[in-house]
């Protein structure tokens, strides 16, 4: 999408003037702005796809949810989310939805340079920072299961959620042609459907904690900023595990809380590794990746998936 400074203009004003704008680069799904305004803020401009036809079951009116949750974020201490400014959901200026928002100080943690865990204090502070929004997170209630914008994709239980948020992955895999593991999956989930039941009340899951989303301290390791919660829903805290550490690298088992070694809390896990693996295998097709790290990417995730539905038994 080619935004003109006339559109960006028009978007921001609701907010104030605008005096310069640049691109950010690095996301992968929405298109995003940082925007200085006459009177010196600086504010966040971030324009949903347009082209619907190449989203993903759950993907539409994304920018929708993560407005709410930014608005959420304000009536709960210390979830570190920018303050939403304005939203527009008209399309008439650009033709996806637009969300402005306050700038986030801070450094992105994937491109900070802390070391290992073990060796540096910084790293050491993020991870327990983290560890300790999942729980302020995870204190967020809802009233329904799954994902707030997608009728669908909601339930009265976490399971007919859940169970309904792999169908569509499914079905998003038959439309791109892309080759999973369906009849294990569904058997997962029909072997193992009732721990789902276990997860009674609607909780907050951001689901993209990964480092490129959380802002830091680069002196201190100190947590300051999350933003992105666009594929925020509401069910298990769990999942917040499996999307801290998409590439079950062992940074969920240093996140996780007490009783995660339960069996059905490992299951639960293993359901969760198992739909983020197919996730990450199906969008490849909509999003066109190409590149020379592509055939390991798709390899790794093929691997997580077969691992998760090999413990499920399946």
């Amino acid at each position: 999408m080619d935004v003109t400074r006339e559109a960006l203009t028009r978007l921001v004003g609701p907010v104030g003037e605008l005096a310069d704008a640049a691109r950010l680069e690095g996301g992968m799904f929405a298109e995003t702005w940082s925007v200085t305004l006459a009177d010196g803020r600086r504010v966040v401009v971030k324009i949903a796809p347009s082209d619907s036809d190449r989203l993903l079951s759950h993907e539409h009116d994304l920018l929708r949810t993560e407005a709410m949750v930014y608005e959420l974020a304000q009536h709960h201490a210390g979830l570190l989310m920018p303050r939403p400014l304005h939203v527009d959901v008209s399309r008439e200026v650009v033709p996806g939805d637009v969300l402005v928002a306050t700038f986030l100080a801070g450094t992105p943690w994937e491109s900070v340079g802390f070391g290992a865990h073990d060796e540096d204090a910084r790293t050491a502070r993020a991870e327990a920072d983290l560890a300790a929004l999942l729980g302020r997170l995870g204190a967020v209630t809802g009233e329904t299961f799954g994902y707030p914008q997608s009728p669908a994709l909601r339930g009265p239980t976490w399971r007919g959620a859940f169970t309904a948020m792999v169908e569509a992955l499914l079905a998003d895999a038959v439309r791109w042609d892309v080759a999973v593991p369906a009849d294990r999956f569904r058997a997962a989930l029909t072997q193992h459907g009732t721990t789902l039941d276990e997860v009674r009340v609607p909780r907050l899951v951001h689901t993209d904690l990964w480092p490129g989303n959380l802002f830091v301290d680069a002196a201190t390791g100190a947590l300051v900023g999350v933003i992105d919660p666009e594929r925020a829903l509401w069910g298990d805290p769990l999942l917040e595990l499996v999307g801290a550490d998409p590439m079950h690298t062992g940074l969920w088992r240093r996140l996780a809380p007490a009783g995660v070694d339960e069996p059905s809390a490992r299951v639960r896990l293993a359901l969760y590794r198992a739909w983020l693996a197919l996730v990450m295998i199906v969008e490849v097709a909509p999003r066109t990746y190409t590149g020379d790290w592509l055939t390991d990417y798709d390899a790794a995730n093929r691997t997580r998936l077969d691992e998760a539905l090999t413990e499920l038994g399946t």
